[in-house]
């Protein structure tokens, strides 16, 4: 197939498609797509090898956003039946972290949920930061805590944070009719402040929300224009009690589509399968680590994902490795390129400290906007109701594959990788 050589050949080369070869990605058969997923495959496994990273979350606040994200069980005015609580402390936060770094995850990413943090809020995530990497060493930090104010970002750098996620989620054009209480542009500008303080910048989109093939392309372009190091990709869980909770748009074939043109346009970063792998891509879970190189381990925010063995297992039985600590994820041309911004950004616009020099400077939904600590690996897969069909038609409300979150940090049930 032509395109799917074309594409191999620019992806090896970092070339970008042209938007018409990207849209017609998404425009290929159920025929072709075995085909689509190997083509992908080369081109992950030319910068990625047969390494999967292991990302673990850890929910800092949950609930009660003044947000109106219309995806998000956490938004403003969400009936969804999910744990509410405040802030962890920071050596809660800790143990919850190491459960999932005891499981094989090189990276914890810390979740709070709101419009963004305040100066003081900073504060107690720096200490949390802390915390983790004393009991933890080598492990990577991310923070998500929603739009940032300037300063902030090098103050988490100066914390120990490594990295900052902050998604677009779908393209400018129809960003207003997902959420209102922030717009588009706010959240380029929390991942340019990130990338500006020296933080590996993660990024990325949710699927299923009924955009159009058009508007994938669009929020992928972006993501590629903003240099995000790490791009994950979420399928909407639609959620009971949130406007988008009858948008059941995605078959699995579709999911692996959408991860393989994510893969072509952007095919030297950390393509992340993110929050909804479990429900939308399901037991074709295995065939999307042939496009992307990350995953979270277990269970989501507000969500339960599979538990922490099963990923586990499917990682060895699919052929893969789980990626260790002393591994750099990203390739040399990259790592060199954050090394590079990390040091520019230390040494501030006049040759001072940033922090000398005071330069560098709406809801975060997370990488896995629907995440938590993993299940403990014993525990089995929720029971499907009796009579429930094996697969519905794209558009027919799937509930029963949708489990709130009832362990893990915030609750008194401790997380288990």
């Amino acid at each position: 197939m032509d395109l799917l050589n074309t594409l191999v050949d620019k992806g090896l080369r970092r070339e970008l498609p042209t938007r018409e070869e990207a849209l017609a990605v998404l425009a290929t058969s159920d025929d072709e797509l075995l085909d689509v997923v190997a083509a992908a495959g080369k081109v992950r496994r030319q910068w990625f090898g047969r390494r999967v990273k292991l990302n673990y979350l850890v929910n800092l606040k949950s609930g009660l956003c003044p947000e109106d994200c219309s995806y998000c069980s956490q938004r403003l005015g969400s009936k969804a039946e999910i744990l509410k609580y405040t802030w962890l402390k920071p050596e809660e936060a800790s143990q919850a972290a190491a459960a999932g770094v005891a499981g094989g995850a090189k990276r914890v990413c810390l979740v709070a949920s709101g419009r963004g943090p305040t100066d003081r809020d900073v504060d107690r995530v720096g200490k949390t930061i802390e915390a983790i990497k004393e009991q933890n060493e080598g492990v990577e930090v991310c923070a998500c805590l929603g739009l940032l104010s300037d300063g902030q970002a090098e103050r988490l750098k100066d914390a120990g944070a490594d990295a900052y996620n902050h998604n677009l989620n779908t393209s400018e054009a129809t960003y207003g009719q997902i959420t209102k209480t922030h717009t588009y542009a706010d959240r380029v500008d929390t991942v340019q402040k990130a990338h500006a303080a020296g933080l590996s910048a993660c990024s990325g989109l949710i699927a299923g929300m009924g955009e159009s093939d058009e508007d994938l392309v669009d929020v992928v372009y972006s993501l590629r224009e903003l240099d995000s190091d790490s791009v994950p990709v979420n399928f909407l869980i639609p959620f009971e009690g949130t406007p988008l909770a009858k948008e059941w748009n995605l078959t699995p074939q579709r999911c692996l589509r959408i991860l393989a043109m994510v893969r072509f346009v952007c095919p030297d970063v950390e393509v992340r399968i993110a929050g909804g792998r479990e429900v939308h891509l399901r037991s074709m879970q295995p065939l999307a680590l042939n496009i992307a190189n990350s995953i979270f381990l277990g269970d989501y925010l507000t969500s339960e994902g599979q538990a922490g063995q099963a990923d586990l297992d499917m990682i060895a039985d699919a052929g893969f490795e789980v990626e260790g600590a002393g591994t750099t994820t990203l390739p040399a041309h990259r790592a060199d390129a954050l090394a590079a911004a990390r040091a520019a950004a230390a040494q501030g616009p006049c040759g001072s400290s940033a922090a000398e020099a005071g330069c560098g400077s709406a809801c975060g939904g997370c990488s896995g906007h629907e995440a938590v600590p993993a299940r403990a690996a014993a525990e089995a897969p929720a029971p499907v109701p009796a009579g429930a069909p094996a697969q519905a038609p794209a558009g027919e409300v799937r509930s029963d594959l949708v489990a709130v979150r009832r362990r893990g940090a915030g609750t008194d049930l401790a997380p288990n990788a």
